[in-house]
């Protein structure tokens, strides 16, 4: 700051250049002070930038793996519903059949498929079994209550030592785990143990 005071010579105005002095930390502008201030400053904005910049990445990220555990679940719905349309549909079908495969096994244990009939037989059965449907319930197989149907206790056996199947009257079918119907038959039971 510059001012003027009258000269005593009467030359002319006295110039005097007053100078300012730094008060406390301040320095004055441009000088390096302000620099690594402002450097801090923009330091501190692009570290507010960037870590606002990883939180972003990261719920993102958290929603896209959200979103793809979903689909993977509804994927999987999707093929169980299917298997399941698929197995009822083959249980419906197959249903009405069992009579049809009772009449094949009735007609080969007295003799009588024989010719043509054997071969429509035979096909009809492979068929069946191409599709899942599988037989079971033999003589001798343990009882289970889940698999078969007991329609009668015909005597004790002392050749056995669980209830066990001794005639098979209809065979059990069933698809995969599933029963279609329970094996009817005739069981025996062990020696009572005294």
């Amino acid at each position: 700051m510059t001012s003027e005071t009258p000269d005593p010579q009467g030359v002319g105005p006295e110039v005097t250049e007053e100078v300012a002095e730094p008060q406390g930390s301040a320095t004055a502008p441009g000088s390096f002070g302000d620099a690594a201030a402002e450097m801090a400053n923009e330091s501190e904005v692009e570290e507010d930038e960037l870590t606002r910049a990883q939180r972003e990445v990261a719920e993102r990220t958290a929603d896209l793996q959200r979103l793809q555990a979903e689909f993977l679940n509804y994927k999987r719905r999707v093929e169980r519903d299917r298997d399941l349309v698929r197995e009822n549909a083959v249980f419906a079908v197959l249903s009405p059949m069992l009579d049809v495969l009772d009449s094949i096994d009735r007609a080969r244990e007295a003799g009588e498929l024989e010719g043509g009939f054997k071969g429509v037989a035979d096909q009809l059965e492979r068929i069946v079994n191409g599709l899942g449907l599988s037989k079971y319930g033999e003589p001798g197989d343990p009882f289970d209550p889940t698999h078969h149907e007991a329609l009668s206790h015909i005597g004790v056996d002392p050749e056995v030592d669980v209830v066990t199947c001794k005639h098979i009257a209809k065979a059990g079918y069933r698809i995969g785990d599933r029963v279609v119907r329970a094996a009817q038959v005739l069981v025996v039971d062990p020696e009572p143990i005294d």
